[in-house]
């Protein structure tokens, strides 16, 4: 059974750096550490790199499945620095930005913002976009990590829709904080989400519409992982999430609102994991060819049946 903590983990595509960014992490942040790296051969890729990997706590996995698709600041992550838990909150938050800086670019210049004392929003030399912040010790305590969707182009103003569905599908569930834009925002629009964050399976969440004129948008580079327990609970996240059935294959799906999910049974980790070469390449094999993952195909290509 996967714990809750990790039922939804955050996935990342690299080219061929997914290792080597992991590593990287380990270095920049505390309590950070890779946790398994191993190679799946044979894919339409080739050699695929897949690498667990821990930031601040939080567990993430990555792939290095080819130049696909490219990371960007629709989907970042918020570093929560917290002074009521570290009185050197705001040192460590310079340390760790001058490390993302190196080769980085800053979308948002480090300093202080109306809404906090000391922020920024920095993308790394591998592409993953960070939002560093001393956060308020008044406020809601959250995690040290918090995956952050940015609703921008045709998404704009679909925030707080696309929070109510997925607070919808998932049973474990609730909404936080909630700050719409006020008149005179332009080019946002008064009442679209600001800023709003809430919780899925354990997994805080952000989410923020913007109508400035970005270059970006969501894509299949920054995806969510879903451990499930049972064909069910496939076929359940499966029929509730996917939207775009030209996007479905190996697990992954898109929803209606770009976001892409990679619905696992929670095994296969355990047959990638413990498998002997040959098994794994049975699995492999067979998980290739589905869209949706087929728990009693993928048990019987892991026997050899």
């Amino acid at each position: 059974m996967a714990s809750i903590r990790q039922r939804i983990v955050p996935h990342l595509w690299y080219d061929k750096e997914a290792a080597e960014a992991a590593r990287f992490y380990a270095t920049v942040f505390p309590e950070s550490k890779v946790t398994s790296v191993n190679t799946i051969h044979d894919t339409p890729s080739g050699d695929a790199g897949q690498v667990s990997f821990e930031v601040w706590g939080q567990p993430f996995m990555a792939i290095s499945g080819g130049p696909y698709f490219k990371l960007n600041p629709a989907v970042s992550f918020f570093v929560n620095f917290d002074p009521s838990r570290d009185q050197d909150a705001a040192e460590r938050l310079d340390e760790v930005w001058d490390k993302l800086a190196e080769g980085g670019t800053a979308l948002m210049p480090l300093g202080k913002y109306p809404f906090s004392e000391r922020y920024g929003w920095i993308q790394d030399k591998y592409g993953v976009s960070w939002q560093l912040i001393l956060t308020n010790p008044a406020g809601e305590e959250r995690p040290a990590i918090i995956p952050s969707l940015l609703f921008v182009g045709d998404q704009c103003g679909k925030a707080e829709e696309a929070m109510s569905f997925y607070l919808s599908v998932f049973k474990d569930s609730r909404q936080g904080l909630l700050t719409r834009y006020p008149a005179g925002s332009a080019p946002d629009q008064e009442g679209t989400i600001m800023f709003a964050d809430f919780m899925l399976e354990n997994l805080w969440f952000t989410v923020m519409d913007s109508a400035h004129n970005h270059q970006f948008s969501f894509n299949e580079a920054v995806s969510f992982m879903v451990s499930c327990d049972s064909q069910e609970e496939i076929d359940y996240y499966w029929d509730k999430l996917s939207a775009v059935p030209e996007a479905e294959q190996c697990g992954w799906l898109k929803d209606a609102f770009g976001i892409s999910w990679k619905i696992i049974p929670a095994e296969m980790n355990e047959m990638m994991k413990k498998g002997t070469p040959e098994q794994l390449a049975r699995v492999t094999k067979a998980f290739l060819q589905m869209k949706k993952f087929e728990l009693e195909e993928l048990r019987k290509a892991y026997k050899g049946e």
